[in-house]
C-alpha cells in the first residue's frame, strides 16, 4: 500500500500496511538553523514550504514519509488583499506597517514573535462597506485552473491530496482582532452576521466551482486558529448560531463528491468548539495540541466514540531533549494509536529548538514501533 492508501485506512478504521510518519513542516529558522549546522544545504533548504519539492527532500532527509498539507487552495478570502505599507514610525525606531488585511502592527527589526496589531482598519458597518465589502466578490480568477488541472491524475498519489475550504471565522478574527470581533457582536449583531455569510457564501461557491471540475480530493479542511490555551476566542453558542450551518453546508457538498474526511486546523484548546464541528459534518481534528492543556484524542473518543478521528497529537518539545524523552513519546502514542483513526504528527511546526538528531531518531522509532 502508498503512504496515501495507508493514511485513509487508517482514519477509515480500515486494515493498513503501516502507521504513516507524517509531520507538519518547520519553522524556516529550524531550516535555516540545521542549514548552519550542516545538516542541510543551502540549495535544497530553500523554500521549504508545505507541499515543495524541497520540504519533501528535507522530509526525506529525515526519515517522515510526508507532510501533512492541503494540496489546493483557491483565494477564500479578500481579493485583492491591501497593499503592505509603513504608516507610522515610533521613537523606538519600530514602525508601523498596515498588513495586507488592513491591520496596523508594530514592526521591529529582528524580533522572532508576532507583531502587536495597533489598529485594525474593519471597525463597523462604514468601514465595511467602503473598505471590504467589495473585496469578497465571487469570480473564477480566485481559482488557479491551470494547477488544479495538474491534481486530476491521482492514480500515482503517494499522499493524501487535500482541498481547502477556508475559514469561516479564523480569518475574520484575524481582520477585526479579537476585541474588534468581541464588541461587533454586541455593537453591530447584523453586521457580525452579514460578515460571516458573505466569507462563507465565498468559500461555498468556489468549492462548488472547484469540484465540478472532477478533480477528485482525498480529503477537504478548514482553518480556523479560534481558540487559545484556556478555550475558544468566541462564545460556543454564539459560534454554533452563526457558523454551524455553514460547516454543514460545506460538509455535505464534500459528501456529495465522495470526501468522507473533512479536517479542521484549530490551535489551542478545542473541546468546547468540538461538538459544533462534529454535528455539522468535520471529523477529523488537527493538530491537536499537546500544548499546557494535553489535547489528546483520547478523551475526545471516550465523549463521541468513533465519530471523531485525528492527525497530530505528539508532543513536539521532545524534539528539543534527548532520546530518552523521544522513547517516553513514542509509548505514550501507543494506545492512542491503538483506538484506531489516529495518525501521530508533531502537534504544530518543529521549532528551532529541535536537534537534528533527536528528530532522525524519532523517524527512526516511530517505524520500529509502528512498522
Amino acid at each position: 500500500m502508498t503512504n496515501r492508501e495507508n493514511a485513509l485506512a487508517v482514519l477509515r478504521y480500515e486494515k493498513y500496511d503501516r502507521l504513516p510518519l507524517v509531520h507538519f513542516g518547520y519553522w524556516p529558522e529550524t531550516v535555516r538553523k540545521w542549514i548552519a549546522e550542516g545538516h542541510l544545504s543551502a540549495d535544497s533548504a530553500e523554500n521549504v514550504w508545505d507541499d515543495s519539492p524541497n520540504e519533501t527532500e528535507v522530509s526525506d532527509i529525515l526519515g517522515f514519509d510526508f507532510g501533512w498539507s492541503v494540496s489546493f487552495a483557491a483565494n477564500t478570502y479578500m481579493d485583492p488583499y491591501f497593499e503592505t505599507e509603513i504608516v507610522g514610525t515610533n521613537p523606538d525606531g519600530s514602525r508601523l506597517v498596515r498588513n495586507a488585511s488592513g491591520v496596523t502592527e508594530i514592526h521591529k527589526d529582528g524580533a522572532g514573535s508576532i507583531p502587536a496589531e495597533v489598529d485594525h482598519l474593519l471597525k463597523d458597518r462604514d468601514s465595511w462597506e467602503r473598505h471590504y465589502k467589495h473585496r469578497f466578490l465571487f469570480s473564477p480568477d480566485r481559482i488557479d485552473f491551470d494547477r488544479l488541472e495538474r491534481l486530476r491524475d491521482g492514480a500515482e498519489r503517494d499522499k493524501p491530496v487535500g482541498l481547502s475550504f477556508g475559514s469561516l471565522m479564523g480569518n475574520i478574527r484575524n481582520t477585526l482582532g479579537l476585541q474588534g470581533l468581541s464588541y461587533l457582536y454586541v455593537d453591530d449583531e447584523e453586521l457580525y452576521g452579514e460578515i460571516i455569510d458573505t466569507v462563507a457564501g465565498l468559500c461555498f461557491r468556489l468549492t462548488e466551482e472547484i469540484l465540478k471540475t472532477g478533480v477528485k480530493f482525498d480529503f477537504a479542511h478548514f482553518w480556523e486558529d479560534i481558540c487559545f490555551k484556556n478555550g475558544p476566542l468566541v462564545s460556543p453558542a454564539v459560534f454554533e448560531e452563526y457558523t454551524g450551518h455553514h460547516y454543514k453546508k460545506m460538509t455535505g457538498l464534500a459528501m456529495k463528491y465522495g470526501i468522507d474526511i473533512v479536517s479542521l486546523d484549530c490551535d489551542g484548546m478545542i473541546d468546547a468548539l468540538i461538538p459544533t464541528w462534529l454535528e455539522n459534518g468535520v471529523n477529523t481534528m488537527f493538530p491537536i495540541e499537546v500544548g499546557t492543556w494535553n489535547a489528546s484524542i483520547k478523551p475526545w473518543r471516550e465523549k463521541y466514540d468513533r465519530r471523531i478521528l485525528g492527525v497530530g497529537g505528539m508532543n513536539k518539545t521532545v524534539f528539543a531533549r534527548d532520546y530518552r524523552a523521544v522513547d517516553e513519546e513514542i509509548e505514550r502514542l501507543k494506545p492512542l494509536v491503538e483506538l484506531g483513526g489516529f495518525i501521530p504528527c508533531p502537534d504544530h511546526r518543529i521549532a528551532p529548538d529541535a536537534v537534528w538528531e533527536n528528530v532522525q531518531y524519532y523517524c527512526e522509532k516511530f517505524r520500529k514501533v509502528f512498522g
